[in-house]
């Protein structure tokens, strides 16, 4: 019995490690998403030009907003303004969301 004690004690302490194992390995997991597809067919209702100029909503080429800012905005929205996407997207997702708002530059044509 004391042996099955030690043992049970030695998994359930291990276990905050394998599910924080599980999380990191979760969260790296990349996006599949087609962020520029989706900007075309949803975010640009409201951020034109593919978030390169003010719309119904702000410009997001070189925004001064912070990644976090922006990344509670799209997973929290704006009453009123900007529906909520949290349930939507994964963290990755998110993330490439962010990356491509940074990577915007002028369009030329």
């Amino acid at each position: 019995m004391r042996y099955m004690v030690i043992a049970l004690l030695a998994l359930v302490a291990g276990a905050p490690q394998a599910v924080a194992q599980q999380s990191a390995t979760a969260t790296a997991a990349p996006s599949s998403l087609n962020v520029p597809q989706l900007f075309a067919g949803t975010c640009g209702w409201c951020h034109s030009d593919a978030g390169r100029s003010p719309g119904k909503g702000p410009q997001l080429m070189n925004s001064p907003r912070s990644d976090d800012y922006i990344r509670m905005r799209i997973k929290l929205g704006k009453q009123g303004a900007m529906p909520a996407f949290g349930g939507t997207f994964s963290d990755a997702d998110i993330n490439a969301i962010i990356k491509y708002i940074r990577s915007l530059k002028p369009e030329h044509g």
